[in-house]
């Protein structure tokens, strides 16, 4: 009953907020709900004094305070459990003159933790606050070929994707915290010929009205998508995210600042990240007996990195030093291949190879002179460690050691699928991490020796992956599957390559991991 009445709601809502010269001519419901359960074990919260700050993604000062950590590679942390459902119901109503809107509300939940119970105990209903749980997750007005031209609009809340999102996407098929990703956005495509699209965005990633003249956060694209070649697409893309956000190691008096600028330090400015991709993806015949594919996306990071310098500051770890790196720039590659071979035979059975790539760079410095010149000189400044940014990506690489954010590091990866029954598909994976650039750890915790480092190992681990997927009906699927990660000794020891290259992954030792999980997805 409350399902139908917000669905009559929404629709009321579209009809009324229309301009009465256009007439309401169909409206269209569609959802989803998705339930997943995941259990992990060693990767997730340690009961290490060393590893309470669990999940630290800016450590201050590498190696002279304790590092922390999401993972801790060990039996005898904390394992993981939870069962996540999110929730989507849409309407979409179409208008004369080409023109349409659609609004989408989801919810996300654990289980056990966010709905109305009562205490079994006491009977008292501890869980009622749930006045947060339904979000507008997307809200558009879609405006077609626009003055007879093929122009599209599309302006309000919306879900953007690039290519196959490698770079920009709605982040929908995480493991752990599916919650999608949309943006309030405008975004305008125009089709000049047949098979070719061009199209530019703007978005605005953060707002603070009132607060500062010039502190947004906003992302801007534009692309070429193009079909002329049969079972071919190639594409062309350029991202642009502004961080106009006002970051200062100090706010002194104009004295103070004058004698920072003659020492070569000073606030920072605004953060510019340029990104320019190419992809080519397709299918060729292979003499009738079966089909190859392939996906090859290559991309170029550039821009001044002045937010991600700031946060290399060495303020918080008691030295003399408060200043962060205000030079920092990325200048930095990526790269994902894959290449597959579908046999035409019984089962359909496909096997691929990939790789993968993620410029980094690691000039954490924590050896005596860098520690002494920190201790005594007030405006040394450390060099930040920028790696190349993942920014809206929908990829997930690892089970373990990525959430869209693993960066400085390189992966190898092989696989295979095969379809039973029409509505059974097993799926195998292998893959290999390695760090680019390795953290120049300490050679000891002993404090008379902390001054020596020397570089972890390279070798993050390998990892597996084993999973069906059963298609009860063409709205209805199950899904389960069993990954284990063999932990090399530059996870257990710790590199700089989750977020985006400036997260550890270190733990308390190197124990391996393993993954379980199963799903049930509905769509209509």
């Amino acid at each position: 009953m409350c399902g139908t009445r917000a669905i009559g709601l929404m629709a009321v809502m579209l009809a009324l907020g229309w301009p009465a010269g256009a007439e309401l001519q169909n409206v269209e419901v569609s959802g989803q709900i998705r339930i997943r359960g995941n259990y992990f074990t060693g990767p997730a919260t340690s009961d290490n004094p060393n590893l309470v700050n669990a999940g630290l993604r800016h450590p201050s000062s590498p190696g002279r305070t304790p590092i922390s950590s999401i993972f801790s590679w060990s039996d005898k942390g904390t394992s993981y459990s939870g069962v996540e459902q999110r929730t989507k119901l849409g309407v979409k109503a179409d208008f004369t003159d080409n023109v349409s809107a659609f609004v989408e509300l989801d919810s996300f939940d654990i289980w056990g933790e966010d709905f109305r119970s009562a205490n079994y105990l006491t009977g008292a209903d501890g869980r009622a606050n749930s006045s947060d749980d339904l979000e507008m997750y997307q809200a558009y007005i879609d405006a077609d070929k626009m003055f007879g031209l093929p122009i599209h609009l599309r302006v309000g809340r919306q879900e953007l994707q690039l290519g196959n999102g490698f770079l920009l996407g709605n982040n929908d098929s995480g493991k752990v915290f599916f919650t999608g990703l949309s943006f309030d956005a405008v975004h305008l495509s125009y089709a000049p010929i047949d098979k070719l699209l061009l199209g530019a965005v703007w978005a605005k990633a953060a707002s603070q009205p009132g607060v500062e003249q010039d502190g947004d956060v906003d992302l801007y694209a534009a692309y070429a998508h193009y079909e002329g070649i049969e079972n071919q697409v190639l594409e062309a893309y350029w991202l642009y995210a502004r961080d106009a956000r006002a970051v200062a190691d100090t706010k002194g008096s104009p004295i103070a600042d004058w004698v920072e600028k003659q020492f070569g330090v000073d606030d920072y400015g605004v953060t510019n990240l340029h990104t320019i991709a190419l992809r080519g993806a397709g299918t060729f015949d292979a003499f009738g007996i079966g089909a190859f594919d392939y996906n090859a996306e290559a991309a170029y990071q550039f821009g001044n990195a002045d937010q991600a310098g700031s946060t290399f500051s060495l303020a918080s770890a008691g030295f003399a030093s408060v200043y962060g790196d205000d030079q920092a720039k990325w200048n930095t590659w990526a790269g994902n291949t894959e290449i597959g071979y579908t046999f035409n035979t019984k089962f359909t059975p496909r096997v691929y190879a990939g790789g993968v790539y993620f410029g980094g760079q690691d000039n954490r410095k924590l050896d005596a002179w860098h520690t002494i010149a920190a201790a005594v000189y007030p405006f040394y400044k450390p060099r930040a460690s920028v790696s190349f940014n993942r920014l809206f990506s929908n990829f997930e690489y690892s089970n373990f050691i990525d959430s869209t954010d693993l960066s400085n590091c390189w992966i190898a990866r092989l696989g295979g699928s095969a379809k039973f029954f029409d509505k059974l598909t097993v799926n195998t994976g292998l893959s290999y991490f390695q760090a680019v650039a390795a953290f120049d750890a300490p050679i000891s915790t002993l404090p008379i020796l902390r001054l020596w480092t020397q570089p972890n190992s390279k070798d993050l681990g390998w990892e597996t992956l084993v999973s069906a997927k059963y298609d009860y009906s063409k709205d209805l699927a199950f899904e389960a599957g069993w990954g284990h990660f063999f932990t090399g000794g530059g996870a257990a020891r710790g590199n700089f390559s989750v977020a985006n290259g400036l997260g550890f992954t270190g733990g308390r030792d190197g124990k391996d991991a393993d993954y379980l999980y199963a799903e049930t997805k509905l769509t209509f």
